[in-house]
Parts: structure tokens; sequence; C-alpha cells
């Protein structure tokens, strides 16, 4: 609750007045009745009528304002009595008695009676206060501040984020209170919005190289291998169901396959040798276009099958752990991991991909133990083998073991000598490198991935990364983004990044469309919540700047 200046003559007690006229015959008597708030009887004589009148003087009239900053004095004393209604009333007569030229007086009678209905739990008499006082002062950081926590209470998400977002901009995002409820609205908001959209979501074929990079992921998909292995020419023309899948694959034509792969699926013939093959990779196709629940279904369909192959069931387990993953739903994730570990112990897959989620779990002594699994298992797979040294570095961070951290580096750059055509490596030790400051091996590193992966769109976006860190470069980071997008103009990765410059450079219009256009490669509800956080923060900001006259540029900078 705010207090206020009153500088006025009539917060002068009386017995100073007295005492400034400097009648000492009179001082002592005048003195202690007016702090009593009497007046002294006098008597009519004219022995001493001369002396009394010089002492006394006629009381000053109080203005309206000074009447109103007295009811505000006496509501504050009752509020902090904890007596709110009691000072609800004090400072509903300071609001009927101050004049309204007064704004900024009026304005904080009421917030503080915004104040007092926040303790007595009535939200949207708090609200209509906070909005009255900010009506009268636009940038009255209590008001605001107040009334977006009554909009959190009643999760009026919106209009909360404008006005945090407004004591952010004006404290110049100094004000950790603020910040952390941004933090929570912008999460609150953003999963309104990836709810919202997850329901009017059309399904999206994403780029080439995300496709290759995701079935590169598991080294015993025994489908993938049917799709890419050497064989019969497969003709043209009459080919139907997987077979025609497979040739949509091999031609990249991609946005074909879920069709043949349902006619595959749905074919009158009870002994279809491909069933299960098409069914995979049909949920494969869904996951990767963001019908999860269309992937689950096939995925469930597979795994409850008797006389299944165990490899496939096993990466249907592995597949339906990851969209699990992605909905948030731990539990079911890693009981799905634990049964394919169970009836797949020698599949390396299993725990390559358990352990990128326990990484993402930030349980890294789980996560090497893992990687180191898939490793032994399969020393030829390069994937499994740079993340397995990427966790062993963020176990030594964490745990500040220079030993480890030594020999994670160490393996790094083993690994590059062992797959010298493994873009992740590259990519992965260059993350390491940079982080470590060193900043000319990371640029190497990644100019060799882009030697190997030209068409690798991500790549461009940590060469930016790495020009804005090293160098503050951030035309040349802009330019290297945008050359990403040129290269690959599905990479949800570069859109995000390059948003994300923008609102730091103040350009917040082009940063909303960059985010609307991740937003729709988006593929699962928790992408899109965090997509949307982006983008709702960009607009409230938008909105706040506009609002208040503040130059997005400069706040950005100040920021």
């Amino acid at each position: 609750m705010a207090s206020s200046n009153t500088g006025s003559s009539s917060s002068i007690p009386k017995w100073q007045i007295a005492l400034g006229i400097g009648a000492a015959s009179a001082l002592g008597l005048s003195y202690w009745y007016l702090r009593a708030g009497r007046k002294p009887q006098l008597k009519d004589t004219s022995d001493t009528i001369s002396i009394d009148e010089s002492v006394k003087e006629p009381e000053k009239e109080l203005t309206p304002l000074e009447v109103a900053q007295q009811y505000k004095t006496e509501g504050n004393d009752l509020f902090k009595k904890g007596k709110f209604d009691e000072a609800i009333h004090f400072y509903n007569k300071a609001i009927e008695t101050c004049p309204e030229q007064f704004k900024t007086e009026l304005a904080t009678y009421y917030q503080n009676r915004a104040a007092a209905y926040e303790n007595l739990k009535k939200w949207s008499s708090v609200i209509a206060d906070c909005t009255k006082a900010i009506e009268l002062n636009s940038k009255y950081e209590k008001a605001l501040m107040r009334r977006a926590k009554a909009e959190e209470v009643v999760k009026d998400w919106e209009n909360c984020l404008d006005d945090v977002t407004c004591v952010c901009l004006l404290q110049q995002f100094q004000n950790q209170t603020a910040l952390l409820m941004a933090d929570r609205v912008l999460k609150e908001l953003g999963k309104k919005h990836a709810q919202e959209a997850m329901r009017n979501r059309k399904p999206v074929i994403p780029s080439k190289s995300f496709i290759k990079t995701y079935f590169s992921s598991f080294s015993e998909d025994v489908v993938y291998k049917k799709l890419v292995e050497v064989g019969d020419p497969l003709g043209q023309g009459d080919l139907t169901g997987f077979p025609k899948a497979k040739l949509a694959f091999a031609t990249e034509k991609f946005d074909e396959v879920i069709t043949a792969c349902t006619e595959e699926i749905n074919s009158s013939e009870s002994e279809s040798p491909f069933k299960i093959e098409a069914l995979s990779l049909r949920a494969s196709f869904y996951f990767l276009t963001g019908s999860l629940e269309k992937a689950l279904e096939d995925l469930t369909t597979i795994i409850n099958t008797e006389n299944c192959d165990v490899k496939i069931k096993v990466n249907s387990l592995i597949k339906r752990a990851s969209i699990f993953m992605q909905n948030e739903k731990l539990t079911e994730c890693l009981q799905d991991f634990d049964k394919a570990a169970e009836i797949g112990p020698e599949i390396s897959d299993v725990f390559h991909h358990r352990g990128q989620v326990k990484l993402l779990m930030e349980k890294t002594d789980e996560a090497i133990v893992d990687f180191k699994k898939a490793v032994d298992l399969n020393p030829d797979f390069s994937v499994a083998y740079v993340q397995k040294c990427y966790s062993d570095y963020r176990h030594a961070m964490q745990i500040q073991d220079v030993q480890l951290l030594m020999e994670s580096l160490a393996n790094f750059r083993k690994g590059i000598d062992k797959f010298p055509k493994c873009m992740e490596t590259y990519v992965l030790y260059a993350q390491v490198l940079t982080e470590k400051q060193d900043y000319q091996e990371a640029e190497e590193l990644y100019k060799k991935a882009a030697e190997i992966d030209a068409n690798n769109a991500s790549i461009y976006v940590h060469r930016g990364l790495l020009t804005l860190q090293w160098k503050g470069e951030i035309d040349q980071a802009v330019d290297m983004m945008k050359e990403a997008i040129k290269i690959d103009d599905k990479c949800e990765f570069a859109y995000e990044t390059l948003g994300t410059v923008e609102v730091q450079r103040g350009n917040l219009v082009i940063a909303i469309e960059l985010f609307n256009k991740a937003i729709v490669l988006a593929r699962s509800e928790m992408e899109l919540t965090h997509l949307f956080s982006l983008r709702d923060a960009a607009t409230s900001q938008l909105k706040v700047t506009s609002r208040l006259g503040i130059d997005s540029q400069h706040m950005s900078n100040k920021s």
C-alpha cells in the first residue's frame, strides 16, 4: 500500500504554530491544551484580552485535498491493524472528497483500497480499483503489479501477462518477483494456446533433413533397413501398399507414405506380409507430422500383437515412450523403456533413447550408464557414441570432476577420428567448445559439419549463435540464420532462434511472424507450449510498449 506526501500547512501541529509566535507567557498552557485537542477557556475581561488575542490565531480551513489525505491516513492506520473493512470506509471517503484534478492522489486512494480488498480476497474489486488507479496513472507500478496478482488468481492469463510485462519494462527487467510471475503466466498461457492449437492443427511433413535425422537415430530399426535396402527394382504404376510406401520413401515423396501404408493395413488379404511393417512406418510418419494420437494407436497395436518381431516391438516401445515424453507423461514413458529393456536387453537403441530422456531430466549419472551400455552393445553406433561423450561432459560439469571432463573432451576428439562422416559428432563437440569459449575451434567444427551435410539448416543456426556469442556481430548472425531458412524453409529451430534474436533487437513484429512460422511446424503440445510462450511474450511487449509510448528497441537494449 502506497503512502502519500502530505506537504500542506495543515499537517503542522498547532502547538508548533503557537511556538512560532513566541508568546512565552502562554506557551505552556496553550501547548498542553492544544495537544489534547481542546481550547483554553478565557475570561472576557479587558485585562487578558490583549495578551490572549496576540497568542490565538484563527484556524485555517482545510482544503478538500487535505481532508482527503486525512481520510487516507486514517485508512492506512486501520489497514496496518488488519481492519480492512474499516480501512475501505475511509478510502471511500478519501475518493469521494478528493477533487478530480488531483489524479496522482486519487490513483493512490484507489490502489490502497485495492490492497484492502486483496486482503479480503475480493479479486474482482481488486481488479476494478487497480484499473481505476491505472487509468489515472498509466505507469503506476504498484497498481499494475497488484492487478496482475489478482488476474493470476482468477486465471486471466492474457491481461495478467500484459500487466506484469508492463512492470518488467518500467523497471527494466530488474524486478525478480515480476520476472518470476511472467515466467509462470507465460507457461500457463502457452499451455492454453498449445492445447487449442493441437485440436485444430493440420499435419505438416517436416523437412527431408529432419526425417533423415529421425530415422538415423535408430541403429536397429528393422523397417527402416527394409526401406533403404538395395534389391530388385520395385517398378512403377502397379505398386500398392508397403512396396508403394517404400518407393515413396526412396524417392522422397514423403507425403505419399501414410496413404500407401494405410492401403497395406486395410488390405483384404488376411496374410499380408507387410502389415506390421506398414503399421510401424505409418506410426513413424504420424509422429513426424505431429499426429501423435494416431501414432500411439498404431504403435500400441504392434506392441499388443503376439508373435511380432522382437526388434519391431522394441522399436515401437521406444517410439511410444518418446510420444509419452512429448506429452509430459513421464511415468508411462519410463515404463515403456523398462519393458523394452526387458524384452530387448541386447538392443542398443533402448539405452541410447532412454539416455536422452534421462539427459533431459538432468539425471546425467543415469544417462551416462545408459549411453555406455548403448555403445558397448553397438560400438559402431556413432550417434550413441557422441551422446555418451556429451553426457559425460555434462556430468563432469555438474560434479566438477576435472578428470572426467578431460576424458570426455578427449573422447570427442577420438569420435571425430572414428566417425569422420558423422555430422552430429562435430556439432555436439562444437557446442561444448562454445560453452568453454573455444570459439575458433568450434567454428572450424561447424564448417566441417556443413561440408558433411550441406543441407542441414541447424548447422547454420548454431554458427549464427556462435558468431553472436563470440564476436557480438548480430547482423552477421541474423544473416546465417536467414541462410538456414533458405536451405530448409521447414527448420523450426531456425525460426525460433531468429525470432528470439529479433526480440532482443526490439523487432517485435518480425519476431512474432517468425514464432508463428515455427508454431506451424511444431509436432507436440510440449513444443507448442514453448513456442507460444515466446510469441505471447513478444506480443505482450509490443502491446505494452505501444500503449505506453515506449521505444521497444530502447527497452530491449536496456534489458
